[in-house]
């Protein structure tokens, strides 16, 4: 009989002790140590050893091909785009979000798309079966209630090659997965799948580091992309130890406001292609619709000439996006007046509501401020710094921001404007959607030349960007 042994782990990095800590001396978390029941078997000599193929050759870097990963086509091209162009055969794609964000839904419209072009296994241990075929049916038919004649058509147009099990047992996944051979595997979630020689729970550190090891094998030897489902913490990171996204080739994320309609696919860590690319989807009946022009669409409802709205060109990825940044300060019936940002953060909004206050002369301490991002999005490259000092300062003079104007620039502590990255491209993006002036940083070192199309004011400082952009009076 084997024998069992009590040991600790850490969830943030998997360090391992034979007695309780309060703070990992690796990686310096608090309360992270999860009590683990661990069993001792007896060796086996038999069994083949673990690895990637079972036996390894060095082999002269020179001799190994150097050739580009040919990729599936992936016909949801926002997906595509964040994974690189599309899904690379062999790898290990974890995707992680909070509950309801619609992660389940976007996998299953990826296995109804790519079960056109190969085999394609769809493993759930959180929902049953028929859970999934009424929402499959629902992303083919929107409007059929499941016994119309229009739901029976969709299950006729169901692809043939698109499997689906529910199990939890890593073992019967594998003979599944070696009955159905498939060239795309989906694990929904890898919280649930558990192996039964380890005593532990599904879900436990050891568990999950485990099981997804062994899909990673799988994936490296046969060539089949496995996508995995991760659970999150309250704080937004993946749940389980921290091992868990160095196993895996690409982790991305799938983040947005529930109360809002669009969701944003963001890209964390990519081994195949460029890391914090975004995609733009938004959640409709018939599930998640790719957002091609998502500036287009983040402006469509914006009011021209009201105070307090300024438009701001962010980067996500190598895609820039024009958002719609809305300040309203208010008189403060309290002592301490009240600083709340929706989409950005709180210590870059009140850097800038420090300098409004010391290098403008902008009187904010008797006044409430707050600050939204419009459509959901969440704001961190300090690119939108102007634009939120704009909009602070319109809503509490009352002047509307000229008509037509993006603004962009970072604000340094003296008051001065400083230049970001990827500037013509921004520009770019915001002349062909009709803006005609742009106001930026006074640029000191000659670059690449501004675009054609959008008139550009250089201000040196934030009071003379505030000077530029604000109507005082009728226009």
């Amino acid at each position: 009989m084997s024998k069992t042994r009590t040991q600790y782990v850490c969830k943030e990095c998997g360090r391992r002790t034979a007695q309780y800590m309060g703070r990992c001396p690796n990686c310096n978390a608090w309360n992270s140590y999860v009590e683990e029941i661990v069993e001792e078997p007896k060796p086996d000599k038999s069994r083949a050893p673990r690895g990637l193929t079972g036996r390894s050759t060095p082999r002269r870097l020179g001799e190994i091909s150097g050739d580009a990963e040919e990729r599936m086509p992936l016909p949801i091209g926002e997906f595509a785009r964040v994974l690189g162009g599309g899904v690379v055969p062999g790898s290990v794609v974890l995707i992680g979000g909070d509950p309801g964000i619609g992660k389940s839904t976007l996998l299953l419209q990826t296995a109804l798309e790519m079960a056109s072009v190969g085999t394609v296994l769809y493993v759930s241990g959180e929902e049953s079966e028929r859970q999934i075929k009424m929402r499959a049916v629902r992303l083919i038919s929107p409007m059929s209630d499941g016994k119309t004649a229009k739901a029976k058509k969709a299950e006729e147009d169901f692809p043939e090659d698109l499997f689906l099990v529910t199990e939890t047992n890593l073992s019967t996944i594998f003979e599944h997965i070696t009955e159905t051979k498939p060239q795309l595997l989906i694990v929904d979630s890898i919280q649930t799948v558990y192996m039964p020689e380890h005593e532990s729970s599904a879900g436990s550190v050891t568990q999950v580091r485990e099981s997804a090891s062994r899909l990673r094998e799988l994936a490296k030897t046969t060539g089949i992309a496995v996508f995995i489902i991760g659970h999150v913490t309250k704080e937004g990171a993946i749940a389980g130890p921290r091992v868990l996204e160095h196993i895996v080739d690409t982790v991305l994320y799938l983040e947005g406001d529930r109360f809002q309609s669009y969701r944003l696919l963001r890209s964390v860590k990519n081994r195949f292609g460029a890391t914090s690319e975004v995609g733009v989807f938004e959640m409709l009946e018939r599930g998640m619709v790719e957002v091609p022009n998502p500036s287009e669409a983040f402006l469509a409802e914006r009011m021209i000439n009201a105070p307090g709205s300024a438009i701001a060109v962010t980067m996500e990825g190598t895609r820039p996006l024009l958002v719609e940044i809305q300040g309203l300060t208010s008189s403060t019936n309290f002592g301490n007046p009240r600083r709340t940002p929706n989409g950005l953060d709180i210590n870059r909004l009140l850097l800038t509501v420090a300098v409004l206050t010391r290098r403008v002369g902008i009187r904010l301490s008797e006044q409430d401020v707050f600050v939204n991002v419009v459509g959901g999005l969440r704001v961190d490259e300090p690119a939108a710094d102007l634009a939120v000092a704009v909009a602070i300062a319109s809503s509490i003079n009352d002047h509307p921001v000229r008509v037509d104007t993006v603004l962009i620039g970072e604000i340094g502590l003296s008051g001065e404007l400083r230049s970001v990255g990827q500037m013509p491209a921004r520009l770019r993006e915001a002349a062909s959607l009709g803006f005609k002036t742009a106001i930026v940083p006074r640029r000191l070192r000659k670059g690449e030349p501004w675009p054609k199309g959008i008139e550009i004011i250089e201000a040196r400082s934030l009071r003379q960007a505030l000077d530029a952009a604000l109507v005082k009076g009728k226009e």
